[in-house]
């Protein structure tokens, strides 16, 4: 490939080939339409050096095989069986297994001409009885497969109903177009800048539209090079115009007309009621990244629910999650009887009291 092409030509198609074709580019043409027009994935992600090392990997030969010299050569090549090569061995006992047939061929074959030359009547082989007929008279076979019919059942069954409520992989459409890859991915806005709530409260809270205007007071339009194939750069405008209708905001003259509307966004995350879930206690004391439970939300175009959500998920989480201990009194007060307790310098949330059943349901 680096003998045909050229580096820096290289480094633009893997990272955006979409791009390089629609420039007008020749090459990239040339082998677009070559490939019957299959787009390639771009890789942004990578860096120059990430591709010259790809690239140096592929490229290099691979080293020709050392002949084997001498007694451990011969030994490695017959496969150390003490010289002997093993496809001989295998041929010598297909041999041997063909003179058996033979041999019982004959041997049946003479005993029949014996029989029939002595005038014994060979009884024929009683005619087996159907499949089925003999399953329906086999009692305990029935038995059998009855049980592991049941056993089968009852466990689709179970796996089926542990399914209800939980909503993984949920992706609803919102009233208003909201991109969390351009927000929080390409603008690097931090999440607890709009959900702002999650710091000190249970909920993470829904950001109200002042929020958004603090930006969208001067951007009433988005870049072009932030345009993808699917959504349009006229895609975007339309959406923050929904923004401006809603919040009441008249672009032209800068200026609020007090009529606001209500924008009901659809909730994507919703735990049982029954299940007690506390924001701050995970992100300002824990110190978790929202991307532990919200999965990669700075790449996602269309939120969706990232983890399971199950209790399961949960109690696994506290079982390998560790305590951050420094600055909090409270932990530190504790964490040496503990640490002494279960013969361990790092607590995890579990050891700390995270499995016991009132801590979610009170």
């Amino acid at each position: 490939m680096t003998d045909r092409r050229d580096m820096e030509w290289i480094h633009d198609w893997v990272k955006n080939s979409a791009a390089l074709i629609a420039s007008g580019d020749s090459q990239a043409n040339e082998v677009y339409n070559e490939w019957g027009q299959t787009a390639m994935p771009a890789f942004p992600q990578l860096s120059n050096g990430d591709i010259d090392n790809i690239l140096a990997y592929v490229e290099q030969p691979k080293p020709e095989p050392k002949a084997a010299t001498g007694a451990a050569g011969d030994a490695g090549a017959s496969g150390g069986s003490g010289g002997v090569s093993t496809d001989v061995i295998l041929g010598i006992l297909v041999f041997v297994l063909a003179i058996l047939l033979l041999v019982l061929f004959l041997v049946n074959k003479t005993l029949r001409n014996f029989a029939d030359a002595s005038g014994i009547v060979i009884p024929e082989k009683p005619k087996r009885k159907p499949i089925h007929k003999a399953f329906v008279e086999n009692q305990f076979l029935v038995l059998v497969s009855a049980i592991f019919v049941l056993l089968a059942v009852g466990y689709f069954a179970y796996g089926w109903m542990m399914q209800v409520g939980v909503d993984k992989g949920y992706q609803p459409i919102q009233p208003i177009h909201y991109s969390h890859r351009i927000h929080a991915g390409d603008n690097q806005i931090e999440c607890k800048y709009c959900h702002s709530s999650a710091r000190t409260s249970k909920h993470s809270g829904i950001p109200s539209l002042n929020v958004c205007m603090n930006c969208h007071k001067a951007i009433s339009e988005v870049a072009p090079e932030t345009a993808t194939e699917e959504y349009s750069k006229e895609f975007y405008d339309k959406e923050i115009a929904k923004l401006y209708d809603a919040a009441g905001w008249d672009p032209a003259t800068r200026t609020y007309s007090g009529e606001e509307k209500p924008v009901k966004w659809v909730r994507i995350h919703n735990l049982p009621d029954f299940a007690y879930f506390n924001h701050s206690q995970h992100v300002t004391v824990a110190g978790i990244e929202c991307q532990k439970c919200h999965g990669p939300i700075e790449e996602m175009e269309i939120v969706y629910q990232n983890a399971p959500l199950t209790m399961g998920w949960c109690v696994n989480c506290h079982r390998e999650t560790n305590i951050r201990i420094e600055g909090n009194e409270y932990y530190e007060k504790i964490h040496e009887e503990l640490s002494k307790k279960y013969g361990v310098e790092e607590l995890t949330a579990a050891q700390m009291g995270g499995l016991e059943c009132g801590k979610c349901h009170y």
